[in-house]
């Protein structure tokens, strides 16, 4: 197996860290990094692109020929991250020897690790894999950003400074990611419209996780909250399949839905209800 670390740094530092440890030729331009790799640890690209401290873009497209771990530096001041799954699995721990959770094709996720313990990423040899990663700081860089910071710190940090959310690809997101990847555009009328669209993946991702969303599950959880005592007698509905089923909701996201609004655990409402 091979390990590989990064020290969180800017892009130069991050993408000439991986150029060394994995062997590969590195050409920038315009802020855009092209790491190609054909060499006994990888083949495949890593591409990039930063906005200066605003928001930054990666596609991994990859083959390990070895087991990896990809261990992150953690820092106080580090970005959320979005990450869509295009081909393969890729799986995150906090910590190496954490509890390991799988990012599948077709799901999306996002993470957050102030702690002290570093994010961890695993890929398997001889196994494709392709991700998006979108990354947006956790400071303003300038005053207009302010309420969106302050949005994304409600939505995708937690007290312990670990957070990770798995869940579905928004459709949406997936249409902005091909768009993103086929621009036609060069210079700067290209980087224009990178950002412009890595915006409007930031819009979506924030209303989809917007607790305002409520309002589309609240006749439901009022139903729920009259009638808990009838749906226990009912001995084999799992209350999560039947919100699911009714494509209402993710069985990730709607925990979270149903102890913001009656402010204890859904966990014993995901069992069989008449235990």
């Amino acid at each position: 197996m091979k390990k590989l670390y990064l020290n969180t740094g800017g892009f130069n530092t991050v993408f000439n860290d991986l150029k060394e440890s994995l062997d590969g030729e590195l050409s920038v331009s315009n802020n855009e990094y092209t790491l190609n790799i054909k060499s006994k640890w990888a083949r495949g690209t890593i591409k990039a692109v930063r906005f200066e401290k605003e928001m930054s873009y990666l596609n991994f497209d990859l083959v390990f020929n070895h087991d990896v771990t990809l261990s992150i530096e953690s820092i106080q001041t580090a970005p959320v991250f979005f990450a869509y799954c295009e081909k393969g699995t890729l799986t995150h721990s906090f910590g190496a020897n954490g509890t390991q959770r799988k990012i599948k094709k077709n799901q999306t996720a996002v993470l957050n690790n102030t702690s002290v313990i570093n994010s961890v990423l695993f890929f398997e040899s001889h196994k494709p894999i392709q991700f998006s990663l979108v990354g947006i700081p956790t400071i303003a860089p300038v005053e207009d950003k302010i309420k969106m910071v302050s949005q994304l710190k409600k939505r995708f940090t937690a007290d312990s400074g670990q957070f990770l959310y798995i869940g579905t690809k928004n459709q949406k997101i997936v249409e902005k990611l091909q768009e993103l990847n086929n621009i036609p555009q060069k210079g700067i009328v290209k980087n224009l419209l990178q950002k412009s669209i890595l915006n409007s993946i930031l819009e979506i991702e924030i209303a989809q996780h917007s607790y305002n969303y409520m309002r589309t599950f609240e006749p439901i959880m009022n139903l729920a909250n009259r009638q808990i005592n009838e749906i226990r007698r009912i001995s084999n509905l799992n209350f999560a399949d039947v919100i699911s089923a009714a494509g209402l909701a993710s069985r990730n996201y709607l925990p979270r839905i149903f102890k913001e609004k009656y402010h204890f655990s859904f966990k014993p409402y995901n069992q069989k209800l008449a235990s």
